[in-house]
């Protein structure tokens, strides 16, 4: 049972009835711009009824437990509204409020904070149903599912999946996991890149640079050194014929603005202390705002030429390395414009050119292998995999579709959307007739459409796409999907200590796999070292390493998930696989530590179950306890509404502190009556299987010994 939305519920009831008694439009009943009162009874009812609902947002669990389990403070809001003290208000709330079935009479507290507690009879008996629940905890399937298509990872297959994949998959893993629980049918898809520019950089690379016996023993390898190859020469060419001599320009200008924005800020200062202007320098400003505004200017300037600095040397480490190699100084100098081969190459693959396709068909295989040894490895399985290859064929027709609609304007030869509010156009199709990525997602919104008729289309995906799916939202409304719901689940960057995004010395991205391996070595350290420490240790090897794999592998992947997904975050082994604090570790080392307890005893878990034995609350800490395990439906609930899954690490790492806190203070198998360790016992299994519960929704593996 979600008490928080239960309560909310009755709050948006009491707000109504308070609406109803005043005989006034108090809740923003009034639709459009008109006056209060006009507009159609239905339209009044509905804002109401919404506004109603925004209010009721503001119930929520209390941070302290001595202002009760749940806190109110829509009074404060409500009260500007109205012209009234918001006590007032939240006596009025109160008056009109009916919780008493399940909950103890609420107090206000302050200006007008209302206080409510749970009646420990109805936690006792939620509890009493969540014993009996299986897996489900007394988490109740929503009463009105929907259908999402969960789009996520999307890695090129081309290359080896590196440390910036790592977000897309676990978050969007998660949000699927916690849907499916929540009774709603979910359709997973890893829209693979597979078809693009990279390959066409593999092809090249095989036809020029291909060591054939590396090849054979190790397909992957090979190609992703081809890969490399090429990029990098394209990245050196680039930086040496185009990007290199124009940031040089931009640093000669802004070393001049820096000039001038130096003397103005001279001249400022001499008359903010009153002392004469430079010789020869401009006559000061009388002004000393301005001279401060010229010593911001003169700072900005100093940024951005310490930015343009920063670009200066990515380049001059970009060109070294092909310079100081001599062996790809003389690749460079063989292909000499090898990036519009590269794309000479994509575009015979995608006209069907025979060899191409050939080779396509040859390296595919190979590289999707090592991509679901890595998704096995995490955990993570899709319902669907439909790379960019699948819609290829049906890319003509989806730009045949739009020009009928009149969405189509040519610019510079290229076929664009142009779209209100939004200056860049979204380009289908360029001058040379080629496709790009845009023109892809619209055919795969067409076809999951067509397929799936879903209710939601999410895309977790890095906050760098806004601006793209900006545009692809909006032209796929104008097309043809208007009442589909659309949305970008964006997510911050992986940083290294530094600060700058995770790479390794040699300035490439981490690779996943080998990020996974250094997590389980580490982890193998820890779990030998604290068994060796036993007077007999427990774990024989082959135990210890799958411990450390349940270990390592959950401390990445929760280290993420306990992030808010629009930020970044440093990575950090250290902190990751931390014993203590909010980590995967903890949470494991909490599940274990209960089960020990069964072990200790010799209980059963399972007939434990079947006694049908009262649980008993006598203490502040099993309640605190209590009223955590019943608010795990409340998480599921918040992560949905916003797909942000660190509210669901949140509230395990919330449950396993107050279930420390209780097996501090309450001693289980050593109660003092059969009775009390028996309601004792239930509470940890409950505790248990929340937290088994909660980390399988995030695809994280507990550990039964550590």
């Amino acid at each position: 049972m979600n008490a928080l939305g239960l309560i909310r519920r009755r709050f948006v009831s009491a707000l109504l009835s308070w609406c109803d008694d005043r005989g006034d439009l108090f809740l923003d009943g009034s639709p459009g711009d008109g006056p209060a009162g006009e507009g159609p009874a239905s339209d009044r009812k509905t804002a109401q009824s919404e506004s109603a609902w925004a209010l009721a947002e503001l119930v929520l669990p209390s941070q302290d437990a001595r202002f009760g389990d749940y806190q109110a403070n829509c009074p404060m809001p409500l009260g500007k509204r109205l012209g009234m003290p918001p006590r007032e208000v939240a006596q009025q709330l109160v008056a009109h409020l009916e919780i008493d079935d399940f909950c103890e009479p609420p107090t206000i507290a302050g200006p007008g904070f209302i206080n409510m507690w749970l009646k420990d009879s109805w936690l006792i008996e939620q509890l009493q149903q969540a014993v009996d629940d299986g897996p489900r905890l007394g988490v109740l399937p929503v009463a009105n599912p929907r259908k999402f298509v969960v789009d996520y990872s999307s890695p090129n297959v081309a290359k080896p999946m590196h440390v910036g994949h790592i977000r897309s998959t676990v978050i969007g893993d998660a949000i699927c996991r916690v849907l499916k629980f929540l009774g709603h049918q979910v359709i997973s898809d890893n829209h693979l890149g597979d078809w693009g520019t990279q390959f066409g950089m593999i092809i090249y690379g095989y036809k020029h640079f291909v060591d054939e016996e590396s090849l054979q023993r190790d397909a992957v390898a090979e190609l992703s050194r081809l890969y490399q190859l090429v990029h990098g020469l394209i990245a050196y060419q680039d930086a040496r014929n185009q990007q290199w001599p124009t940031l040089q320009q931009k640093i000669v200008e802004q070393e001049q603005k820096i000039s001038q924005a130096q003397v103005a800020s001279d001249c400022g200062s001499a008359v903010e202390f009153g002392t004469a202007p430079p010789s020869g320098g401009v006559p000061a400003a009388d002004d000393p705002k301005q001279g401060k505004n010229a010593a911001k200017r003169l700072r900005q300037a100093k940024n951005k030429l310490a930015e343009f600095r920063a670009q200066e040397e990515a380049l001059r480490q970009i060109t070294a390395a092909v310079e100081d190699d001599p062996q790809r100084s003389a690749q460079s100098a063989a292909h000499p414009d090898i990036r519009a081969a590269a794309l000479a190459e994509t575009a015979a693959l995608h006209e069907g050119d025979a060899t191409n396709v050939a080779l396509w068909n040859r390296f595919l295989p190979s590289c999707r292998v090592e991509i679901e040894k890595t998704y096995e490895r995490l955990g993570v399985a899709f319902d669907h995999t439909l790379g960019e290859s699948f819609y290829h064929d049906q890319l003509a027709g989806v730009v045949a579709s739009l020009t009928e609609r009149g969405l189509v304007q040519e610019s510079d030869g290229a076929k664009c959307v142009f779209l209100e509010g939004i200056q860049a156009p979204l380009i289908i199709q360029k001058q040379d007739g080629a496709y790009l990525y845009a023109t892809t997602d619209l055919a795969t919104i067409q076809y999951r459409m067509q397929r799936w008729s879903p209710d939601a289309i999410l895309y977790v995906v890095d906050h760098r796409q806004a601006l793209h799916f900006r545009q692809l939202f909006a032209t796929a409304r104008r097309w043809a999907y208007p009442d589909v719901e659309l949305e970008h689940i964006s997510f911050g960057t992986v940083l290294g200590e530094d600060g700058k995004p995770y790479k390794t010395r040699s300035g490439t991205a981490v690779g996943l796999s080998g990020l996974l391996d250094e997590a389980v070595r580490r982890a193998h350290a820890i779990v030998s070292a604290n068994d060796d420490a036993r007077p007999e240790p427990l774990l024989p090897a082959d135990q210890r390493q799958k411990v450390a794999e349940q270990i390592g592998i959950g401390a990445i992947k929760y280290a993420d998930l306990a992030h808010n997904r629009t930020s970044d975050y440093v990575f950090s082994y250290d902190k990751m696989l931390a014993m203590t604090g909010n980590t995967a570790a903890y949470l494991q080392y909490s599940y274990a530590r209960v089960l020990s307890i069964f072990d200790r005893g010799k209980v059963d878990a399972r007939a434990l179950r079947t006694l049908a034995a009262p649980i008993l609350i006598n203490s502040p800490t099993e309640r605190a306890l209590a009223v955590a395990l019943l608010q795990f439906c409340e998480a599921l609930q918040r992560l949905v509404d916003d797909f942000r899954p660190n509210h669901l690490t949140s509230y395990l790492f919330q449950l396993a502190s107050r279930y420390s806190e209780f097996f501090e203070q309450c001693p289980v198998l050593k109660a003092d009556s059969e009775e009390c360790r028996t309601s004792r016992l239930l509470l940890c299994d409950l505790t248990a299987r929340t937290i088994r519960q909660g980390l399988n929704l995030l695809a994280i593996d507990v550990a039964e010994r550590m």
